[in-house]
């Protein structure tokens, strides 16, 4: 398929700035693969879609705030930093990415925080705009992780047009995130709320736990229109033996498998063997999903409603089928769904 096929008017009014109160309050559209129906709910009425035996898969990943400002030695410019991951612990080294790029030459330092006590120094250029920081800190590992990210920011989507504040540091955030590494929460999970999770758990639903840490990815923009020759970033991910285990147990019972957002659901995906079934996985997946995808153990999906053009659509699309997928979102705009990681939901099933 081609890039082109994957754009659609969206009023920018329909992109939220702000989650809602509650967290299963949302809209929930569900679409059907099989009949084609699209009908509309609140999202805590999930439940009523599955059964005991049935078995939701969240990623369990957690955002860091990887946003922060500096300032470059002795000009005093603003440089705004974005930290990817880091490198080495011992070190202090971290992947980032400056802006303004042009301004940051190997060996420069830059200050942060008013009284310029933390300290970093630039000992690579890796990209045009990548570059390896090493913190200059005597202090210990967690010491110096506290400080870092005393001026951080919480990392939102260039969509949300302000600066996120303290409200973002948890609402930017499932509520079973513990396995801190992503810069892009999973949005899908932020639906769930524990009252919700409670429920599931005593209708019989299980829940089970993967890792994968979301980069920035998913949000780089596709320069070419054969999506054959898109790369995607790689991104670290976990899927433990007894998760695979449980998600096995299930397909062989022809119990539902449901993927809480594009993040799991490429997850699965990159980790399933010859036989279609999932085998445990730690490591790394570039795994570039689009249209047409033959999935043999998802088969439900919770996703948010995704931006034009975004590799996320490309995997809803897949999974749902492309025709029927873009006449949801028509849908969704006529009906006014809310848009993006603070937007509503669609189950597809």
């Amino acid at each position: 398929m081609k890039l082109s096929q994957f754009n659609y008017t969206l009023p920018a009014d329909l992109i939220a700035q702000r989650p809602l109160e509650e967290r299963d309050d949302a809209r929930m559209m569900v679409v059907n693969r099989t009949t084609g129906e699209i009908t509309h709910h609140v999202f805590k009425e999930i439940i009523n879609f599955f059964d005991d035996g049935d078995v939701f898969v969240f990623n369990d990943t957690r955002v860091f705030p990887a946003r922060l400002f500096g300032n470059k030695e002795k000009t005093g410019a603003k440089i705004e930093v974005f930290l990817l991951r880091e490198l080495n612990e011992s070190n202090r080294l971290w992947d980032v990415l400056v802006e303004p790029a042009r301004k940051i030459r190997i060996g420069n330092k830059l200050y942060f925080g008013d009284d310029e006590s933390l300290v970093a120094e630039v000992i690579d250029n890796t990209t045009s705009r990548g570059r390896t920081l090493r913190f200059l800190y005597d202090g210990s590992h967690d010491e110096f992780k506290r400080t870092l990210y005393s001026y951080g920011m919480t990392p939102l989507p260039i969509y949300i047009k302000r600066n996120a504040d303290d409200q973002d540091a948890d609402d930017y955030q499932t509520i079973y995130a513990t396995k801190e590494g992503a810069v892009v929460a999973p949005a899908a999970g932020m639906h769930f709320s524990r009252e919700l999770m409670k429920r599931m758990e005593i209708k019989g639903i299980k829940q089970e736990f993967i890792t994968v840490h979301s980069g920035l990815g998913n949000f780089r923009e596709i320069d070419v229109e054969d999506l054959t020759k898109h790369r995607m970033d790689s991104e670290e991910m976990n899927l433990p033996e007894e998760v695979a285990d449980v998600i096995n147990e299930a397909k062989i019972a022809e119990r539902k498998v449901v993927a809480v957002g594009t993040s799991v659901l490429r997850g699965i995906s990159s980790a399933v063997g010859m036989a279609g079934h999932v085998k445990p996985f730690s490591g790394w997946t570039n795994k570039f999903i689009f249209p047409p995808y033959d999935f043999t153990v998802t088969t439900g999906l919770v996703s948010n409603f995704h931006l034009p053009y975004s590799t996320m659509l490309m995997m809803v699309c897949a999974f749902g089928g492309y025709d029927l997928v873009m006449k949801a979102y028509d849908e969704a705009v006529k009906e006014k769904y809310r848009f993006g990681c603070y937007g509503d939901a669609m189950l597809i099933i």
